[in-house]
C-alpha cells in the first residue's frame, strides 16, 4: 500500500517469512556458530533458545542451508504431540514404514528407527530430530526423545535432537526430573534482543532489498525510539515499522520521526509487563553453559499519541519511562535511556599501560562516580596493528600481568601477583565467568580473555573493544587487533573482568531486602530508573532483570548489579563502540 510512496518495489516490514529479506546479525552468526559446533559433536541435545520474535527461524532456517548432504531430519513442529504420535511423525520424515502385511498392533517403531539408523549409519549418514517450540513438550515426550538418543553404536550415538523454543525451555529442562535429559545437552545457545546498532542495520537492510537507495526514512530519534520500544526483537520491530510507514503514507509525510513512532506504537503494543532482552545472570549464549533466561513475550503497555519533543530533549527513549503507568495515567516524557541508562562515556580506542594479577578475592566498599564525571577512565588513541592470533603467544602475559593491565584501566595501579586480593580496597572485585560474545557486549567492560592453541600454548589478553570485525586487545606486545574468527578458534568462552561493588557486599552476595544497607542502596539506585514505583524491591528487582535478559528471580547477583551500575551510570571502563 505504502510501498511506492516511500520509492519501494515492496513492502519491507511484512511479518510473513521471506528468504529475501533474512539478515543474519552477530547474534544470529554466533547462534548458527554454536549449533554447528554442537551437531558436529556427534550426539546429544543442542538447544536454541529465544524470545518470541527474536529470529530462532531464522537462523533455524539458515542452519538447514549449511547442512551437509549427509543429514537425514526429522522436524517435529507441533510440540503437543504424544509420545505415539511424535515417533509416527519422525518415522514418516525418515522413511521408516511398517512393512507390508504387518499388523499395525504388532509393529514396534523404536525397533524400526533402531534398524533404519543403523543402516544409515553403516552409510555414512547421520540423523538430526529438530522440534519448534519445545518449550512446549510433555516430560513423556522429553523423555522419549532422551531414550531416542540411547540408540548408539559402539563409537557414536545414532540420532542427535535439537530443541527450539522459548526461555521457558530452559527452565523446563531445569528440574531435577530431567535431570537424565539435561546431562546430555551438549551445546545451548540464547539468541539475544538486537543492540541498537543492529536494530539500525536491520531496518536499513530491509529496506534496501524493497528497493530503498536514499536516505532512510526514518530519522536518527525514530530509529532510537524503535529499538528501545521493540527491546532489539526483529519480530516486534517489523510490526511497528509497518504501521509507521502506514501512518506517514495516509499523512503524505516521507519522513518519520519519533512522535510519529511514539503516535502508532498505541495501535500496536497493548499492555506488557515483562520486557525480554539479552543476557543471562549467572552464564551465557555459548554451547555447555548455564541456562539462559526464561522470560515471557506479552504484550506491552499502550501509549498515547505522543506530542513532539521539547527542544532540549534527549533523543533515546526506554519504554519503561515512556509507559509508566501510575494509577491509571500514562506518562511519556521525552528521556535518553531508563533502564538503558545515561549513554556511557564510550572510548575510542584503549590505552595499552604496564601490565596487571590474578583470581578472585572479595571487596567491600562502593565507589562510584555519576556518569560524565570526571573520574571516567581516559583512554588514548594509539595505534594498532593487525596479527594471527598466533602472534600473540610469542610474548604473552601470564595471567597476573593481565589482571594489571585490566586495573590500569579502572586508574588503579595494581601491583603484585594477587590483584584481585588487594581489589577490595579500590570498592572492586573480581569476576569470573563463561560467555560468548553476546554476553561480553552486554557487560560493555574490557575484560581478560584466555587464550589457547592446538599445541598447549597459552595467553592472556584484554579485550578493548570490536571494530568491523577485529576484536581490539591489549597483549604483552601492545594493542594489537585480531579477526573476530580467528580469535574464536583460540577462546574457550571464559573470561574475566573488575565491577564495583555496593558497600557492605560480599563475593557472591545476593542482594535481598533482608540485607537492609544493601537492600536501601539498591532501592535507590533502582528509584533512578524506575522511579520507585513498581511493587516491592524484588518486583522491582525482577523487572530491571527482565528489561535486561536476566534470570528474573527478583536476587540481585553480581551480573544484576553490574547491568545496573551501567544503567545508572556509575563510572567504569566500557567497550570500545564498534565500528
Amino acid at each position: 500500500m505504502y510501498a511506492s510512496f516511500f520509492g519501494l518495489h515492496d513492502e519491507p516490514f511484512s511479518v510473513a517469512p521471506d528468504p529475501r529479506f533474512m539478515y543474519l546479525s552477530d547474534a544470529h552468526r554466533e547462534a548458527l556458530k554454536h549449533l554447528d559446533i554442537g551437531l558436529r559433536g556427534g550426539g546429544g541435545f543442542v538447544l536454541l533458545t529465544g524470545e518470541i520474535g527474536a529470529g530462532k527461524t531464522t537462523v533455524w532456517r539458515a542452519f538447514l542451508e549449511t547442512l551437509p548432504p549427509d543429514v537425514d531430519i526429522a522436524t517435529v513442529v507441533n510440540p503437543r504431540l504424544k509420545v505415539e504420535a511424535l515417533l509416527a511423525r519422525v518415522c514418516e520424515d525418515l522413511g521408516v514404514a511398517r512393512p507390508e502385511g504387518a499388523a499395525e498392533a504388532a509393529f514396534d517403531p523404536i525397533d524400526a528407527l533402531h534398524g533404519h539408523l543403523l543402516l544409515t549409519h553403516a552409510q555414512g549418514r547421520r540423523t538430526l530430530i529438530a522440534v519448534d517450540e519445545a518449550q512446549a513438550l510433555s516430560d513423556d515426550v522429553l523423555e522419549q526423545l532422551r531414550l531416542l538418543t540411547n540408540l548408539v553404536t559402539s563409537d557414536r550415538k545414532l540420532v542427535q535432537v535439537l530443541l527450539i523454543g522459548q526461555p521457558e525451555l530452559n527452565d523446563l529442562l531445569a528440574r531435577p526430573v530431567m535431570e537424565p535429559l539435561a546431562q546430555r545437552i551438549v551445546a545451548r545457545y540464547h539468541l539475544p534482543a538486537l543492540p541498537e546498532a543492529e536494530t539500525r542495520r536491520y531496518i536499513a537492510h530491509r529496506l534496501a532489498v524493497a528497493g530503498a537507495g536514499g536516505p532512510l526514512p526514518f530519522d536518527d530519534d525514530a530509529l532510537a525510539l524503535v529499538h528501545a520500544m521493540c527491546r532489539g526483537i526483529p519480530r516486534r520491530i517489523n510490526v511497528l515499522c509497518d504501521r509507521a510507514m502506514l501512518a506517514a503514507y495516509e499523512a503524505r509525510q516521507p519522513r518519520i520521526g519519533a512522535g510519529r513512532v511514539a503516535g502508532v506504537a498505541s495501535q500496536v503494543f497493548v499492555r506488557q509487563a515483562d520486557p525480554p532482552a539479552a543476557a543471562d545472570e549467572t552464564a551465557a549464549p555459548v554451547a555447555d553453559v548455564a541456562q539462559p533466561p526464561a522470560v515471557p513475550d506479552v504484550a506491552e503497555p499502550a501509549l498515547p499519541p505522543a506530542s513532539p519533543a521539547p527542544p532540549h530533549a534527549p533523543t533515546r527513549v526506554w519504554p519503561w519511562l515512556l509507559v509508566a503507568g501510575i494509577a491509571g495515567v500514562i506518562v511519556a516524557p521525552w528521556v535518553r535511556g531508563l533502564w538503558a541508562g545515561p549513554a556511557p562515556v564510550v572510548p575510542t580506542t584503549a590505552t595499552v599501560p604496564a601490565p596487571a594479577t590474578t583470581a578472585a578475592g572479595p571487596a567491600v566498599a562502593e565507589r562510584t562516580v555519576e556518569a560524565g564525571a570526571t573520574n571516567q577512565v581516559p583512554t588514548a588513541v594509539s595505534p594498532a596493528r593487525q596479527v594471527a592470533p598466533s602472534a600473540l603467544y610469542a610474548r604473552a602475559w601470564d595471567e597476573p600481568a593481565a589482571w594489571r593491565h585490566l586495573a590500569t584501566l579502572w586508574g588503579w595501579p595494581a601491583a603484585g601477583t594477587e590483584p584481585c586480593a588487594a581489589a577490595s580496597a579500590q570498592g572492586l572485585l573480581c569476576h569470573r565467568g563463561s560467555g560468548g560474545l553476546a554476553v561480553i557486549r552486554t557487560l560493555d567492560r574490557p575484560v581478560i580473555l584466555s587464550l589457547a592453541d592446538d599445541v598447549g600454548r597459552a595467553a592472556q589478553v584484554v579485550l578493548l573493544g570490536e571494530q568491523q570485525g577485529l576484536a581490539r586487545l591489549a597483549s604483552a606486545d601492545g594493542e594489537v587487533r585480531v579477526p573476530m574468527v580467528e580469535l574464536a578458534r583460540h577462546w574457550r568462552g571464559d573470561f574475566a573482568t573488575l565491577w564495583r561493588v555496593p558497600p557492605g557486599y560480599r563475593e557472591g552476595q545476593l542482594v535481598t531486602a533482608a540485607e537492609p544497607a544493601l537492600a536501601d542502596w539498591l532501592a535507590q539506585r533502582l528509584a533512578r530508573l524506575d522511579g520507585g514505583v513498581g511493587g516491592s524491591l524484588a518486583e522491582r528487582v525482577a523487572a530491571f532483570q527482565r528489561a535486561q535478559g536476566l534470570t528474573a528471580d527478583g536476587l540481585a547477583g553480581a551480573m544484576t548489579l553490574m547491568q545496573l551500575n551501567r544503567a545508572s551510570g556509575v563510572d567504569e571502563p566500557r567497550l570500545a563502540a564498534a565500528d
